[in-house]
Parts: structure tokens; sequence; C-alpha cells
């Protein structure tokens, strides 16, 4: 993917579908290294990062990283995160920021140039056409080299440009910490 040193770049990050992916690539995030990359590239105008929370839960695994990302240079949106149990009787959670997602990217495409969305969800192809057609360039950054693949191949084709996670994984990850199977961006 080209980038042009003075175009506009806005990052929006899927911390549920980002973790999923980089979890499955057998790596973490490191959120200080993804930004300097990004500034590197171009004028970072914007980066945001989505995850659900649950609302009745005093503490949860991601809040460390939560008040981190919203200190250092990204816009943190959450909302409250659905508990239910499923037909077997498990707790399931749901929190998805897909609507949180489109909006902000279509109310931010007229001040960008340069779209990178952090997600292979297949629900954003209509958003990134839609923004297409007001003349941003839009990339979608996940992975097609984990079973299964996390990218929507309607979305990567959609795209002006795929970046593979794994790649940019070489620039901006670090080796995963041990965790519980609690400890999760879900």
């Amino acid at each position: 993917m080209t980038f042009y040193p003075n175009e506009r770049l806005g990052l929006f990050i899927d911390g549920a579908n980002l973790y999923s992916a980089a979890k499955a690539l057998d790596f973490d995030i490191d959120y200080r290294k993804l930004l300097e990359e990004f500034k590197k590239r171009g004028r970072l105008l914007r980066a945001n990062y989505y995850t659900a929370l649950l609302e009745n839960d005093d503490y949860t695994p991601i809040r460390p990283l939560i008040d981190w990302l919203d200190y250092n240079g990204f816009k943190v949106v959450t909302k409250a995160a659905k508990e239910y149990s499923d037909d077997t009787g498990r707790r399931r959670i749901k929190g998805d920021m897909d609507v949180e997602i489109a909006v902000d990217i279509m109310e931010a495409a007229p001040y960008l140039d340069h779209i990178l969305l952090f997600s292979g969800d297949g629900d954003f192809r209509k958003v990134v056409e839609a923004a297409q057609r007001k003349g941003v360039r839009v990339s979608v950054v996940s992975t097609l080299k984990s079973t299964p693949p996390m990218t929507s191949d309607d979305l990567r084709r959609q795209a002006d440009s795929f970046i593979e996670l794994a790649d940019l994984g070489k620039l901006v990850g670090r080796e995963r910490r041990q965790r519980d199977d609690n400890d999760s961006e879900d």
C-alpha cells in the first residue's frame, strides 16, 4: 500500500476483531508502535479504538489497555456490552461496535484522505464503499494467514488495499503474554 507524506490518515480499530486476529497469529499489538508507525506514513489525524465493556464489572482485564490508549493519543469509544445465556445455558457477551465505527468513518471521511480499518468484518463492506464514493482511499488491516482467515472476502475486495496483519505485526507486534481464558477483548 502506498502512503503519501501529506495525506490525512485515520485509524478505526475494531478492538475485539483486532485482538482476535492478532491472537490467531500469536502476537500482541504494541499500540505505541502502531501509532508511531502510522505517524511516519502520513499526517495521522485520528486514531479511534472501539470496544464494549461489561458495565457491572468493577474490574475488567481490558481496563488498563483502555486507560493507556486514552492517555496516549487514541480516542477510545466504548459502550455497555450485553450479557445473556445461549440455548445451552452458557453465559455469553455481545458487544457489537459496528454502528459506532461506521458512523465515525462517515463523519470523518470529508477530512481524511486515507482510512485504515482494522477489522475483517464483512459488515463494513458497505461503509467502505460509501467512504470511497467520497474520495477516500480505504485500507483494511486483518489477516488471511490464520485458520480460519479473519477477513471477509467481500470486505477485502471492496477495499483499495489489504494490509496483512501478519506482515504489519513485524513492525507493531510483540510476543504474546500468557493469559487465562477470561482475558479477552471479545
